[in-house]
């Protein structure tokens, strides 16, 4: 292989992708799509919690008001005003219906917020709803459900005639911390949440990256072979070479891309604190599986445009990618769980979820560097092997005009 032709080819891809609007709108709206997913939501929802709300209490055993009164109203807000202005609603000699139609319409005509329903109140059976015009509020309906339930136990305590200070003490929620320790025995505190969040990020990216480029990739390709330029760029240089310098030249593209994203990331972490520290702490190992599974599956994405003849066909094929992509995605939550077992340590060493379940793992435990190393070696076996098998397909299929070859054709170009 000539390393010269090979350098060229990468080149002449490099500074023809970074200059198309694709490249120059992802670089741009990728971030801000990844930002307006991720963090706005957590900044805009801390911030929004600004008014004080009027909560309806509706118990006809008027067993709770007055208790339920008194802590609602020592919840405050960030600027010191009361969260809740609680309101008792019963009336003597009403009936339970008659109480509840009442509230309704107080809710209708958005005199109140909403108002607790207490059932069976006085008894062990009892049952508490929330009535509102929104129950899309789950921060807010928790925190009802925490002071209802508190207030209970308090009264249940006071009538079991235990002292009013040792009620105040098991009331006191304990607050935890929760500490990562590393294999050389060192500490660092962890926002679980933060962290997940990060590893979030990297893994969207991971997938708009590889979607965007390959994508790209696919359709140049695809043009190219229309108008017949792939045979002039076969006639001065071999199919490996074209193939390694297209592989290696979108890999610098990407290698851009993540530079650019990464002093955003930094600058928007530094700026609004939102972000921990130690959430960067393996930055370097996440960037390595990073850029190699970008690396591995453009591989995969010019083998596949090779074959393909028209837009239609190459995003048909490349749904199928996209699918293997959300994977990693949909398995956050019982990585962060159990990110030893057997499933999570399987996904670890399959090429095609190996980077993203690696970056979650980084972040959540302490791997080994043996663990590390393997797996590392296996992606990179993985990106040899999956060039090598490119490679036979692209030399066929480049050339190839007309009807998309079948599987049993692109085995047959394989061996």
């Amino acid at each position: 292989m000539n390393f010269k032709k090979t350098f060229a080819v990468a080149k002449w891809e490099y500074l023809e992708k970074v200059k198309t609007k694709t490249f120059l709108i992802s670089l741009i709206l990728t971030p801000t799509i990844i930002i307006g997913l991720t963090i706005a939501p957590t900044i805009f929802s801390n911030k929004s919690e600004t008014t004080t709300k009027a909560i309806g209490i509706v118990d006809t055993s008027n067993t709770f008001p007055q208790t339920l009164i008194n802590e609602l109203g020592n919840i405050k807000l960030k600027n010191g005003q009361p969260r809740f202005i609680p309101i008792n609603l019963f009336r003597k000699n009403i009936s339970l219906t008659k109480l509840k139609h009442s509230a309704d319409k107080l809710v209708i005509d958005n005199r109140i917020e909403g108002y607790l329903l207490f059932l069976n109140a006085g008894t062990d059976s009892l049952k508490v709803e929330y009535r509102s015009s929104n129950t899309g509020n789950i921060r807010e309906i928790n925190l009802l459900q925490r002071t209802v339930n508190k207030v209970r136990i308090i009264q249940k305590l006071k009538k079991a005639g235990v002292n009013s200070g040792i009620i105040k003490i098991v009331l006191t929620n304990v607050k935890f911390t929760s500490i990562k320790i590393e294999k050389s025995g060192e500490e660092s505190g962890s926002n679980i949440m933060m962290i997940a969040l990060t590893s979030f990020i990297f893994i969207i990216l991971l997938m708009f990256m590889i979607l965007s480029s390959g994508g790209m990739l696919v359709r140049s390709l695809v043009e190219e072979k229309s108008n017949k330029l792939i045979e002039i760029l076969i006639s001065s240089c071999s199919p490996d070479e074209l193939l390694t310098g297209k592989i290696f030249g979108l890999s610098s593209l990407g290698l851009t891309q993540i530079l650019i994203w990464l002093l955003i990331g930094i600058s928007i972490a530094a700026s609004t604190n939102t972000i921990p520290h130690n959430a960067f702490t393996n930055l370097i190992p996440i960037l390595v599986y990073f850029i190699l599974g970008f690396i591995f599956y453009t591989a995969i994405f010019v083998g596949i445009g090779s074959i393909v003849n028209s837009e239609q066909e190459a995003q048909q094929i490349t749904s199928y990618l996209s699918v293997i992509l959300i994977i990693p995605i949909a398995l956050i939550v019982p990585v962060m769980e159990n990110p030893n077992s057997l499933f999570v340590q399987i996904l670890s060493y399959i090429p095609f979820t190996l980077p993203s379940i690696m970056i979650l793992r980084l972040n959540i435990i302490s791997l080994t560097i043996t663990e590390i190393i393997i797996t590392l070696i296996i992606m990179i076996l993985s990106i040899v092997v999956t060039i090598k098998l490119a490679s036979r397909i692209f030399k066929i299929g480049i050339l190839s005009y007309g009807k998309r070859p079948s599987l049993k054709e692109i085995i047959e170009w394989i061996k």
